[in-house]
């Protein structure tokens, strides 16, 4: 841990601490030895911990509930059930309502009678089967690509690519907020990082002008439908940039597959975009695939690179075969039902419309799958969390460290399944219990310092 993170964490804790009225946190001791043994760390003495503990201690004091790791009781789609009680769900990612479909649960119960529930091996030795290329040939189809390579997680297939194809004589330049995977991606390659303003052109501009010539290669990385925002880069202007200064280009279209363009192939086209002008395509099995896992599509020279180097896949088991399985039929049903997109499309608008209607802040979401209310404020963000859980919504917040504290938020996913009723209610409900958590000072809002 650095000496940085270790000191803001500790501040953190006596912030807390002094809020409830106790005295500030003992520092920790460092290792102390008896008889000359060496006496194991004990992990509950880190800051970290403590925070844990408090925030805990905070919720039982204040009666709200831990609005993560929510318990449920079976499948979640538009709606869910929790302590069997039946909840609105707007906290998953099944967009296209794929997730139990018949067609995509008899595809992996078929799987699983021929191939078994696992391949026990990396593809690379013996766990290559028939349902990994049937699947990968479909990825590539609806990416536009030459071929396309499946992964076992899709955090790692960032990790994994980002780290392996670039070292430390590189250049990467990406969007400040993206995803987590990408950025540890970059840190394990040890390239020179450069993290540009959400969605500023001329900033990306800027860092490649002062200093591509100092690297041998480059990448551009920004996602195709920002999962914390909403919103969309400008893809061509990005394509005029990676060919002015000779770098690559990836999208991360975890959130854009299903959710954007007019059959949810993502933002190529949503903007009319020619795929093949995008050098790295990435995408996550686990959202509209309903399934599980990551993969990269692009020509084929980079998936065959990838087949045989990337350790995130040479070293890892092959896909389990209902999941592949699962995930191509969804690909199909995509492909047979665009209307799923439209309804997707259709709600997210719809869900936007509503908010601003209701004088809520929804940053700059363009109301496709991911529509954020801003609140400003994590305790009471949770608190809202909390009240809408109450009310019969299952919303989950993103707070600090998440995001800054003043960008603390609602995140809504919105399926092609949620009905106008829905929407409508849920926002509603937002609008009439905001003010009230806003207008009454609580210990919450106390500790994370507003």
């Amino acid at each position: 841990m650095s000496p940085q993170r270790s000191n803001a964490a500790q501040e953190t804790v006596d912030r807390v601490r002094h809020a409830l009225g106790q005295s500030a946190a003992t520092p920790a001791r460092p290792h102390a030895k008896a008889d000359g043994a060496r006496k194991e760390f004990d992990f509950s003495s880190l800051p970290e911990y403590e925070i844990l503990k408090i925030w805990r201690a905070v919720g039982d004091l204040t009666n709200i509930g831990n609005p993560f790791y929510r318990l449920h009781d079976g499948r979640a789609s538009s709606t869910t059930s929790i302590g069997g009680r039946t909840i609105v769900n707007f906290s998953s990612y099944d967009y296209l309502g794929l997730n139990g479909h018949p067609a995509v649960a008899a595809a992996a119960k078929a799987a699983i009678d021929r191939y078994g529930t696992s391949v026990s091996a990396s593809r690379l030795s013996s766990g290559e089967r028939q349902v990994h290329r049937d699947l990968e040939a479909a990825l590539a189809r609806i990416s536009g690509t030459d071929d396309a390579i499946a992964f076992v997680s899709g955090h790692a297939t960032n990790v994994s690519v980002i780290g392996g194809l670039l070292g430390p004589e590189d250049l990467i330049v990406a969007d400040a907020v993206i995803h987590n995977s990408i950025a540890e991606g970059a840190k394990l390659s040890g390239a020179k990082r450069i993290l540009c303003p959400h969605g500023d052109l001329d900033a990306f501009e800027r860092a490649l002008r002062l200093n591509r010539a100092r690297y041998r290669r480059a990448l551009i990385v920004v996602e195709g439908l920002y999962g914390m925002d909403g919103d969309i880069p400008d893809l061509a202007g990005l394509i005029k940039l990676k060919r002015r200064y000779n770098a690559w280009l990836m999208v991360d279209e975890a959130h854009a597959t299903g959710a954007l363009g007019a059959t949810g192939r993502g933002i190529a086209e949503e903007q009319g975009i020619d795929p093949t002008e995008v050098d790295i395509w990435m995408g996550t099995l686990s959202k509209t695939l309903a399934a599980a896992g990551g993969y990269i599509a692009g020509s084929r020279a980079l998936i065959d690179l990838l087949r045989y180097t990337s350790p995130g896949f040479v070293f890892s088991v092959g896909l389990a075969p209902p999941v592949a399985a699962a995930a191509t039929a969804a690909i199909e049903v995509m492909e047979r039902e665009p209307e799923r997109a439209r309804a997707l499309r259709r709600n997210g608008r719809a869900l936007l419309a509503r908010a601003k209607a209701r004088g809520l802040d929804t940053g700059l979401s363009i109301g496709a799958s991911v529509v954020p209310v801003i609140v400003g404020n994590s305790g009471q963000t949770v608190m809202l969390s909390e009240r809408l859980m109450q009310r019969g919504f299952n919303v989950v917040p993103a707070v600090f460290p998440g995001v800054a504290e003043n960008q603390a938020r609602l995140r809504f996913f919105i399926t092609s399944e949620h009905s106008q009723d829905q929407i409508d209610q849920v926002i509603d409900t937002v609008a009439e219990e905001l003010p009230d958590i806003r207008s009454n000072a609580s210990i919450v809002g106390t500790i994370v310092g507003r």
